[in-house]
């Protein structure tokens, strides 16, 4: 009970470092998870119909996920130096695979029946996939998304040791200093402060596939 209070007052005392380091957590995320997004869905569309191309991008994406996480962001060191950017660029990688994948379950999953009939309609191939084949994909894309916000939220707590941003700096902090006052304190607050962002973003992206989805698909 003593090491929860003491942890609570911790945090009290720094809350203002530790907001400012969430919301550098969560920009990095944000902007990362926004451009694997727009990447994934002009990805899938483009190969979801070509077998040999889907079967090679496909496990492309799924082979940079094999690679270690700080491997790969001290490989981009060298193109761009220190900081946030290497870090967001290997960060971009891990967040194409889960929603590239969905986006080609979600097309995969549309009735042939429901296209051709948008085909009778007078429809091109445009409008078919911007007003049919798209909205009937929507929420399986973005449980995609937010299964790949949840994993770009963890991973980019190592930011940290490529000189980046966010709350890594709390969980390296408190390791480097183990043993002194407040070390474990430091860790804790990073962990648990990244799980509660973490959770929070996964909220958010529930409600906006919500109101983003079309009233009849909503479940």
């Amino acid at each position: 009970m003593e090491n929860i209070t003491n942890w609570f007052t911790y945090v009290n005392d720094n809350f203002e470092y530790i907001l400012e380091e969430t919301i550098n957590h969560a920009r990095i995320v944000l902007i990362v998870i926004a451009l694997a997004t727009v990447t994934s869905v002009l990805l899938g569309v483009l190969i979801q119909r070509r077998p040999v191309a889907r079967a090679v991008v496909l496990a492309l994406s799924g082979i940079i996920l094999t690679i270690p996480s700080l491997a790969l962001f001290a490989l981009f060191i060298p193109v761009v130096g220190i900081g946030n950017p290497p870090a967001m660029l290997a960060l971009y990688l891990y967040a194409l695979m889960p929603v590239l994948r969905n986006t080609v379950t979600g097309l995969d999953s549309v009735s042939p029946a429901v296209v051709e009939s948008a085909k009778g309609m007078g429809m091109s191939s445009t409008q078919q996939l911007l007003r049919v084949r798209l909205p009937l994909a929507w929420p399986v894309i973005m449980a995609g998304v937010r299964i790949s916000s949840l994993m770009t939220v963890g991973i980019a707590a190592i930011a940290i040791l490529v000189g980046g941003d966010g709350l890594g700096s709390y969980i390296q902090g408190g390791l480097t200093r183990f043993g002194l006052p407040n070390s474990e304190n430091s860790v804790w607050a990073g962990v648990v402060f990244t799980v509660l962002l973490g959770l929070v973003l996964d909220i958010a992206f529930a409600i906006f596939q919500r109101f983003s989805t079309p009233r009849g698909l909503r479940a």
